[in-house]
């Protein structure tokens, strides 16, 4: 039997998320939470609660991104990775045309980083396009910033910077 002499990654997107692994190894803390869409944000949160025993530990109405939000977490302790459900507040928002061509599920994947607007520099540094040019308004007063799904292996990437 023959030894690999590599394991580097092979397929095109294998490699930008090993680029963006590196840009990203400073800033990144943890993973903050997967956003998931939802059309019906109480009907989601009390399935949620039901069959999976997660909490809505905050819930507000972020105008500029569009949605109706809640966070939850398991026995509403807040420390650890949450779920996000995102309810459009009208069909032309970003969460109403998702659902309109993708259905209800998994929209993004949320890395909590301590600088958004580092993060944000050191990943168009690497040739990674970002969705704004400056980070906006999040959950809770946070700050964020989403890498295209095209840079990143067809996830939409949120980078998530925590209210202080």
């Amino acid at each position: 039997m023959t030894k690999p002499t590599s394991y580097a990654p092979r397929h095109p997107r294998a490699r930008t998320l090993t680029r963006m692994n590196d840009a990203l190894q400073p800033y990144v803390t943890a993973i903050d939470h997967v956003g998931v869409a939802v059309a019906d944000l109480d009907a989601a949160i009390a399935s949620y609660r039901d069959n999976f025993g997660l909490e809505a530990t905050h819930i507000e109405v972020n105008e500029e991104q569009g949605v109706r939000e809640a966070m939850l977490h398991p026995r509403g302790d807040e420390t650890g990775t949450a779920v996000q459900l995102l309810a459009p507040l009208t069909p032309d928002s970003t969460i109403g045309k998702f659902l309109d061509t993708k259905g209800p599920g998994l929209q993004q994947l949320a890395y909590r980083v301590t600088d958004v607007e580092e993060t944000s520099a050191a990943l168009r540094a690497n040739g990674l396009r970002l969705l704004y040019p400056e980070a906006k308004r999040g959950t809770a007063g946070s700050r964020v910033n989403f890498v295209h799904p095209k840079d990143a292996g067809g996830v939409l990437v949120e980078l998530v910077e925590p209210a202080q």
